[in-house]
């Protein structure tokens, strides 16, 4: 692993562990030629991944982008990190799992909006805007009726009570 600070390809690992989630390894790392020690995180990754852009550009996955997008929503907002975290490593398996190699840029945005949609209506509603190239504010007010609209949580069935011959 190259050191960040000064270039050099013979940086040590001082200490590894898996990340809460168990999805990725932590490692500390550090160069004897300067010193510097750094943090750098190791991920299964099923296949590579080329996202289509609507231009039909294409260009390597990079799921850090996917990251720095979602922080960008979710800015100011209150939502658990570890959340945030298991909504981007599903959306990751959900592409990865799709079976082909080239994923449609809309394919990414829509899964992402449906993560967000779940975690907070602010960050969901902040991404739409972007995505979705609002122009206008009757633009947040079809999505904000959408929104309303759906229920929160799906009803769940309740079992009947077993009952008890006599």
């Amino acid at each position: 692993m190259r050191c960040p600070y000064c270039g050099s390809l013979d940086t040590q690992v001082k200490d590894s562990r898996p990340t809460d989630d168990s999805s990725s390894i932590r490692r500390r790392r550090i160069c004897p030629d300067c010193g510097g020690r750094f943090t750098t995180f190791e991920r299964v990754q099923l296949r590579e991944l080329t996202v289509v852009k609507r231009s039909g550009r294409r260009v390597p996955f990079d799921r850090d982008k996917l990251q720095q997008s979602v922080d960008v929503a979710l800015r100011k907002r209150s939502v658990d990190p570890e959340r945030v975290e298991r909504m981007i490593n599903g959306i990751v398996r959900q592409l990865e799992s799709m079976g082909e190699g080239d994923v449609p840029s809309e394919t990414v945005g829509e899964l992402v909006m449906e993560g967000l949609k779940g975690l907070d209506d602010v960050a969901y509603v902040r991404f739409a805007s972007v995505y979705k190239n609002f122009r206008e504010a009757k633009d947040f007010e079809e999505i904000l009726e959408k929104l309303a609209e759906e229920p929160e949580e799906p009803p769940r069935l309740k079992k009947k009570p077993a009952q008890s011959e006599q």
